[in-house]
């Protein structure tokens, strides 16, 4: 009897993997995905995760928030995902996703269009945290725009410098740093009006959302000192217009710390994927810095500095 059940045990002990590999959901995980429209290219990412035989599906779209779609269906190695429906100006929007060698294929339908779609697996960006970093430089000179450039059309550029200070004067474009980087410490002062509306992007993909909308407007993973729809702040600080802000944000991998006026409101969280308005999808890239120009006018920033990793 003991020779028995330990040629069970081994013979099980073989099993449990292929067993795992067999039962694993080929759809589970995170998935970035660059989209290419007559627009220009879009950034997209999927959450799945598989749970007790069943899935939940999360989506970023280009812009807004992250949100869970409830509308879909699993064939096997087929997903379709309901992502809008129809509305007055605007037909219904679906993904059909097929699940083949480590990546997602298919199509986006919309309408009488239809666009490829190619999604890969998120990278970890597991890291460990550098003991030591560079002293703080300046992105910004505070004489003029040097080192940085107006996303998309400079004519709609509404960015200037005022008295030392980065200044939108009116939406328009969007501002971006000329420079890449991957892991950081970055420190930003703003001073946002009442009713104003911007971010400060990490790498390109991780908004720093910044605002002072009715707090009707945005639930807290929306609302100032937040990455956007994914990570609240916690506690919430007092809501300041028109006064200067400080913002002192570390990024390692996916872990971001929030330091919003000397108070540390978000703690080495996870970012689970990029943000909407995110320029790409490439997430194991190093990517710049970017301010949101394009929703109001009237922001300020001043004393904009980085450090990285001392090597």
């Amino acid at each position: 009897m003991r020779n028995f059940n330990g040629g069970l045990m081994v013979v099980a002990g073989l099993l449990m993997p292929a067993l795992a590999q067999t039962n694993t959901n080929p759809f589970a995980g995170r998935w970035d995905f660059n989209i290419t429209t007559p627009h220009g290219s879009r950034a997209c990412w999927l959450g799945v995760t598989a749970k007790d035989g069943k899935l939940e599906v999360w989506y970023q779209p280009p812009g807004g928030n992250v949100y869970q779609v409830k509308d879909f269906q699993v064939a096997g190695s087929h997903l379709t995902l309901a992502l809008s429906p129809a509305t007055a100006g605007r037909p219904a929007m679906t993904w059909e996703l097929e699940a083949s060698g480590g990546q997602l294929t298919g199509v986006q339908k919309s309408g009488h269009m239809s666009t490829g779609l190619t999604g890969v697996r998120a990278p970890e960006l597991k890291r460990i945290a550098p003991t030591a970093w560079t002293d703080p430089e300046p992105l910004f000179n505070g004489k003029d725009l040097t080192g940085w450039e107006p996303i998309g059309n400079p004519s709609d550029s509404h960015w200037t410098v005022e008295d030392g200070l980065l200044v939108n004067t009116d939406h328009g474009a969007n501002l971006k740093s000329t420079r890449t980087f991957d892991d950081f410490k970055l420190h930003f002062e703003v001073n946002c009006p009442d009713d104003g509306n911007s971010g400060f992007y990490l790498r390109g993909r991780y908004e720093v959302q910044i605002e002072y909308e009715p707090l009707t407007n945005n639930p807290v993973e929306r609302r100032i000192g937040s990455i956007y729809g994914r990570i609240a702040p916690q506690p919430e600080q007092p809501r300041t217009p028109g006064q200067w802000e400080t913002f002192d944000v570390t990024l390692v991998g996916r872990i971001v710390t929030v330091v919003h006026n000397g108070v540390t409101t978000i703690d080495h969280k996870e970012i689970e994927g990029i943000t909407g308005g995110a320029l790409d999808a490439n997430e194991g890239e190093p990517g710049p810095f970017y301010i949101q120009g394009d929703h109001t006018g009237g922001l300020k920033f001043r004393n904009i500095t980085v450090s990285v990793p001392k090597r």
